[in-house]
């Protein structure tokens, strides 16, 4: 069964995250993924040695994964950030479309989104990616994590009035642990692990690509003489809005090789291209997709549609938010009511504030 490697490890990294409770076996086990019994295989262990169990009926961390988490103490509380920002972030980027980025409390966290092929899946891939390689890179430079710190490669000279120094967020250790965290339950060489890892590696890609230059000021009564500059990440709405542009303009992709021989299938190994072949092939930072997006219009249990029923839209709008498009045709309920506020509010000296109230139609 194929799953979002991501997605589950770090639903675990959730879950996980207990209090010290676990210490001495004071933690119930109704159904939130936490045993009383630790064991060599499901105990792990924060950089303040605090015990965090896993239920090993869940099965959600691979032995890779829980070796990186070992291997990198403090790192399981980034991760979990990482997500937590992620959900955040594609909650917002479509909170006015069909498909609104419903999340569940099961592990499972998108539904069963994330085993289809289109391009909102796509999406979920890059955004927990790049929430993992973003997280984990401002730890690094927060120093909560034991294996990793800024990076300091850029250092001496820079410009004539500027040089490298301060402490520069670490996007390369982010992006190679969620290279190996991330991508390391994704099993085949079928057209859906090429697009899951294609699309985990352009969240990455997309946290790189926007580090900017960051400069602090030295010289007599601020004069900026001479400047310090180090990299810092990008703020994750910057990296929302990048992924949304790349959503919005998505290739749809078909698993080809070159060849037909084996001799040539081993020199060329099989690999994404668009299905129109007069599109030019995706890009590194590109989303790609293989199947149709369902419409979202309905409830379908069977491919995990929640439908748009209940949700508000605007009744003014010709955009996706609109009551023509998020309603589907089905037409829509206007409710009227008046609203009291406080309005036209004055500051009298000393010290009292007077307003009046405003009745409005809404």
């Amino acid at each position: 069964m194929r799953s979002l490697a991501l997605l589950l490890g770090v639903k675990a990294a959730c879950i996980l995250l207990v209090s010290s409770l676990s210490r001495t076996g004071a933690v119930n086990n109704s159904g939130r993924g936490i045993v009383n019994v630790a064991s060599s295989s499901n105990l792990l262990t924060n950089s303040k040695s605090v015990q965090l169990v896993l239920d090993p009926s869940l099965a959600l961390l691979s032995r890779r994964q829980r070796r990186l988490i070992r291997q990198n103490p403090g790192i399981l509380h980034a991760i979990a950030a990482g997500l937590h920002t992620a959900i955040k972030e594609c909650k917002w980027q479509f909170r006015n479309r069909r498909w609104n980025c419903p999340t569940t409390y099961s592990p499972a966290i998108f539904g069963k989104i994330v085993n289809r092929g289109c391009r909102e899946t796509a999406f979920v891939f890059a955004i927990t990616s790049a929430g993992v390689t973003h997280a984990v890179a401002r730890s690094c430079s927060e120093g909560a994590i034991e294996s990793c710190t800024c990076d300091y490669r850029r250092r001496g000279p820079g410009g004539p009035d500027w040089h490298w120094g301060g402490c520069s967020d670490n996007v390369d250790f982010g992006k190679m642990f969620s290279r190996e965290f991330v991508d390391s339950s994704e099993r085949g060489r079928d057209l859906r692990y090429l697009t899951n890892l294609h699309n985990n590696e352009a969240g990455r890609m997309t946290v790189s690509s926007e580090m900017r230059q960051e400069c602090k000021c030295h010289g007599m009564s601020g004069s900026c003489t001479v400047r310090t500059c180090w990299m810092r990440l990008p703020s994750f709405r910057t990296v929302g809005d990048f992924l949304k542009e790349r959503f919005d303009g998505a290739s749809r992709v078909i698993y080809a090789n070159k060849g037909s021989n084996r001799a040539s299938h081993r020199a060329e190994p099989r690999h994404l291209e668009p299905e129109n072949p007069a599109h030019k092939p995706p890009s590194s930072m590109d989303l790609v997709y293989f199947e149709k997006s369902p419409n979202f219009c309905s409830y379908n249990g069977k491919i995990g549609t929640l439908g748009t029923s209940g949700r508000t839209c605007n009744s003014s709008s010709p955009g996706l938010d609109g009551c023509e498009l998020l309603c589907c045709g089905r037409g829509f309920k206007t409710q009227t009511e008046s609203v009291t506020e406080r309005c036209h509010c004055t500051f009298h000296w000393c010290c009292h504030v007077s307003c009046l109230n405003c009745t409005s139609t809404r």
